[in-house]
């Protein structure tokens, strides 16, 4: 019993309604922030102070973000704060996924947010709650729990559908 429930729980993190704006990605990314360090020879950026990231519909505040390039590309973005906090549309248009957590570690290749400490995610007013989230835009998948190597329970709530 304890098995299927599991399964259940784990159904219902993995699925969330909506796919991140596709077209993000092809935008430009604007950063401000309240100082800067490069470190050519590393490929590291480091912005400091208040830190805001637009990027189409994707917003991120934090008070610190590094920024891991290699060979010209963007690998990597790992923000702290307290907490760092973050916002995009979906798909849908309407609808918004936002999150925030002490540490966000982003994985451009796989189009991966993982949220570390304290970690909140909502969309479509279903929200999740863990050690860590992994939120994949692209495919509008999240784990949660040891399925994201948390230490913590998943805590969901799920909201009833709405009849018109």
């Amino acid at each position: 019993m304890k098995y299927v429930v599991t399964c259940l729980v784990l159904l219902l993190i993995i699925w969330a309604p909506g796919h991140a704006l596709e077209s993000d990605k092809d935008q430009p990314m604007h950063l401000e922030a309240d100082s800067l360090s490069v470190d050519e020879a590393s490929g590291v950026v480091l912005y400091e102070g208040s830190v805001e990231i637009t990027q189409g519909s994707l917003r991120i505040w934090a008070d610190r973000l590094w920024i891991h390039r290699r060979q010209g590309k963007t690998e990597k973005v790992i923000s702290e704060g307290s907490p760092v906090r973050f916002r995009q549309l979906t798909e849908k248009g309407d609808e918004e996924v936002h999150g925030e957590a002490r540490r966000v570690e982003i994985n451009a290749e796989r189009d991966e947010l993982l949220l570390i400490d304290d970690a909140s995610l909502e969309q479509g007013g279903n929200r999740f709650r863990n050690d860590r989230i992994i939120y994949n835009r692209a495919k509008a998948m999240v784990k949660a729990g040891t399925s994201a190597q948390g230490k913590q329970r998943v805590q969901v709530v799920i909201e009833p559908n709405k009849q018109p």
